[in-house]
């Protein structure tokens, strides 16, 4: 009896540890879109479980064309802004949104890259209801995390006309073994830890990897990845590349630039304005 209420004991920890471990904290919006100039309006979108998701929407006049940016894990609409700012003044509609448990969005029970996924694919279905004159083309933005989501949710829609990744990584479990490596943690450990995630989540590493949802993506698709990323290494995208070689794929590689250097890739805006033209959206690259 000992025994097995230690062992209870033991997993009930372990699954604390994992759950506390990988939290997403909380950064909440400090400013808006105001701060740089823009009008806005304040939008609050329904997510599952009858969780709402936090939002700005840039109207860029009559614009038909509007892309949809999703932050990374811990980060938030706000600190997205700089990248956002440079494709609206080029013409386009911006929708900003929070993920749930990020900036002012609800709280659920736990983040995770199926559930940005689920977020992001909500905003869309919400702005093609309430501003359908706005999305006669739309195009996904996302880092990180966010760009894992991107990619999940392009990859079962045909809605998108094109994707642009930020430091996106090819693989669930490659980002968790560096993490876990780095704290020294046993071969044995990392592998349930890693299928203890799995099961939390309800979906197999495999099946949400990026670099599996890039070869379903037919769409225009622009990698974008620093040269410094010290979280998630240019490799990734390389084995992206080299995994699902295509001619709707490209990659641009941002010098000196390190997970979270969005300043870096912010002086990048007009290849990323070149990518959208070149997909057929109306925008000013000058």
């Amino acid at each position: 009896m000992t025994l097995a209420l230690l062992a209870v004991g033991i997993i009930a920890l372990f699954m604390l540890v994992i759950h506390w471990g990988f939290r997403a904290p909380r950064q909440r919006e400090q400013g808006t879109p105001q701060d740089h100039g823009f009008a806005f309006e304040q939008v609050w979108i329904p997510s599952v479980a009858g969780k709402r998701l936090f939002a700005w929407f840039l109207p860029a006049g009559n614009a038909e064309q509007t892309i949809i940016i999703l932050h990374g894990w811990g980060s938030n609409a706000e600190l997205m802004l700089p990248i956002a700012a440079p494709l609206r003044r080029a013409g386009l509609n911006v929708l900003l949104l929070d993920a749930r448990n990020h900036g002012q969005s609800d709280a659920h029970s736990f983040s995770s890259l199926p559930r940005f996924a689920e977020d992001l694919g909500h905003a869309i279905d919400w702005l093609q209801t309430t501003h359908p004159q706005t999305c006669s083309k739309l195009a996904l933005l996302g880092h990180s995390v966010g760009a894992g989501a991107v990619l999940l949710e392009a990859s079962r829609r045909a809605d998108i006309s094109a994707i642009i990744s930020l430091s996106a990584f090819a693989h669930p479990e490659w980002v968790m073994r560096r993490h876990l490596q780095q704290i020294r943690l046993p071969g044995v450990i990392i592998w349930l830890v890693n299928r203890y995630v799995q099961w939390v989540i309800g979906h197999t590493f495999s099946s949400i990897a990026p670099i599996s949802s890039i070869c379903k993506i037919h769409c225009p698709l622009l990698l974008v990845h620093g040269t410094a990323d010290q979280v998630v290494p240019l490799a990734d995208a390389h084995a992206m590349l080299a995994h699902c070689s295509r001619d709707n794929i490209s990659l641009l590689e941002v010098a000196d630039a390190g997970h979270a250097s969005v300043d870096k890739i912010e002086q990048h805006a007009a290849d990323l304005l070149v990518f959208l033209q070149r997909a057929g959206f109306n925008v000013s690259a000058d």
